[in-house]
């Protein structure tokens, strides 16, 4: 059916079309939102209210592709919603831009297939035999053929909305805690009317969907919001799609960032904030630590990892960062700028997303995985970085992650722009070495790693370095403390252990 973009019709071809339609309370439109899934429900639906000129019910509202649809009755809220179209502003009043596209459409499914109160009772009762209390557990698997609902003539096909969406319904009266929902063997392929499971059960931690026919990890997508603990995949075609467990992992965790056990196999704690309670440090002048536990803990970290990134061999970094770090490195630089700069060496692997359009390349120099990021360190000129000039900043902090950067500079050694001064600014997010799947002689564990390079000020320059410092030499260790060769020591000879 053709689609109307409302947006870009003139007022007398709106009349005209209008005018097509018998105004009368049968008449439906389907209003679709192209990349509405990248929006929560709730916001998407209660703006779109807010810039509509007359109040209007949804039907059926679900996420279909990338996109969200629902559909309304009469011309006139249709044309109402004409209006809406790229006006859409965010929290902070900055248009969105999300078209709104209205045609009209047949009586949605939820309408035209929608159960009799008599065959919601028999459904009731059948929900009600399957409902563990004890466990606050619903078991809907292969509910088609259950003899409660056959014996009536009654055919529940969960893949249909409108069935799905009676069976929430009976859930959000009768079973309000529901813990645990079990629709394995349903033959479900998409997952359109499980979208309002967040509104109408939002207390379920354990779903399995097991054995059924769900091809695309994007349909899971249509239940992101939902606080899953426990989830059951295995059997559906969408598994065959992922290279190795860890992908796996990753892509269903970026759905639901607290589960804790996919297809019965228990998983890593997730490295996650809190925002409900979270510690945050508030920045302040000067460097700020909260405590003088952090303060240890973070200052013994930076020791190391910059004697090791100064004086060793670089590829001993590899312990301190997650499997799947990641790291990027920025220069206020372009080759196109008419004063020349030393800093041209740190060009090739600068990703200034205000001067980098490209967006492959904006991809292509974010530095995924550990041995990807030591390799960029490795083949970034040789430094002796001034530890008298670090200012650390530990702006937040929770139980399993801590956010500090630390500002400083540090000198060139070797190369054509041996002696030149740099400022930095580095920010790192880490978890506790505790909370990773290995043991480090690191006591961080870095997850992103994000560097700022700039040439230093004249100030910033005759500040400095006024001790003489070790060149990254083989007779460099002779120059150390004890204390930094035993650092330097122990973590060039312990084995690497992957995360």
């Amino acid at each position: 059916m053709h689609i109307t973009v409302w947006g870009n019709r003139k007022p007398l071809e709106r009349e005209m079309w209008e005018n097509t339609q018998d105004g009368t309370p049968g008449s439906w439109f389907r209003v679709t939102i192209p990349c509405g899934i990248q929006y929560d429900k709730t916001w998407l639906m209660n703006s779109i209210q807010s810039h509509c000129g007359v109040p209007f019910t949804p039907v059926d509202f679900h996420f279909m592709h990338n996109g969200a649809q629902f559909f309304v009755q009469e011309a006139s809220t249709a044309s109402a919603l004409m209006d809406v179209s790229n006006k859409i502003c965010d929290e902070e009043s900055r248009k969105v831009c999300i078209p709104v596209f209205v045609s009209p459409s047949a009586a949605p499914y939820s309408v035209r297939d929608k159960l009799k109160p008599e065959e919601m009772e028999h459904l009731k009762l059948t929900l009600s035999k399957r409902f563990d209390v004890s466990q606050q557990a619903l078991d809907l698997r292969r509910l088609r053929v259950d003899p409660g609902l056959l014996g009536h003539g009654i055919d529940i096909i969960l893949n249909r909305r409108s069935c799905m969406a009676a069976t929430l319904q009976i859930i959000k009266k009768n079973f309000p805690e529901l813990l645990s929902l079990n629709l394995s063997s349903s033959k479900l392929n998409q997952l359109d009317g499980l979208s309002d499971i967040i509104q109408m059960a939002p207390t379920v931690k354990i779903l399995n969907l097991s054995k059924n026919k769900l091809k695309s990890v994007w349909e899971l997508s249509k239940m992101k919001g939902l606080k899953l603990e426990e989830l059951w995949l295995q059997g559906n075609p969408l598994c065959g799609t992922f290279p190795d467990w860890s992908t796996y992992v990753r892509a269903i965790r970026d759905r639901f960032p607290k589960l804790l056990r996919l297809d019965g196999q228990e998983l890593p704690s997730p490295v996650t904030v809190d925002v409900d309670t979270p510690y945050v440090v508030k920045p302040c002048k000067g460097s700020y630590f909260g405590s003088d536990k952090l303060k240890r803990q973070v200052l013994q970290f930076l020791q190391q990892f910059y004697l090791i990134h100064d004086c060793g061999d670089r590829q001993c970094l590899v312990g301190s960062y997650h499997e799947q770090a990641c790291f990027s490195l920025t220069i206020p630089f372009h080759p196109k700028d008419p004063a020349p700069s030393s800093l041209y060496e740190y060009f090739k692997d600068s990703r200034n997303m205000k001067k980098l359009k490209d967006p492959h390349l904006r991809v292509q120099l974010l530095k995924h995985t550990k041995r990807d990021i030591v390799h960029t360190l490795c083949v970034l000129p040789k430094t002796q970085h001034d530890f008298s000039s670090f200012v650390v900043d530990t702006w937040s902090q929770t139980e399993r992650m801590l956010c500090f950067s630390v500002n400083g500079v540090f000198k060139e050694v070797e190369g054509s722009s041996q002696g030149c001064v740099r400022a930095f600014t580095r920010t790192f997010i880490a978890t506790p070495a505790s909370y990773s799947r290995a043991h480090f002689s690191f006591n961080l564990c870095i997850v992103n790693d994000e560097l700022f390079v700039r040439d230093a000020s004249p100030s910033e320059t005759q500040s400095v370095f006024s001790i003489p410092v070790p060149t990254p030499t083989s007779s460099s260790m002779h120059t150390l403390s004890q204390e930094q060769q035993d650092i330097m020591q122990a973590s060039s000879t312990r084995p690497e252990v992957n995360l």
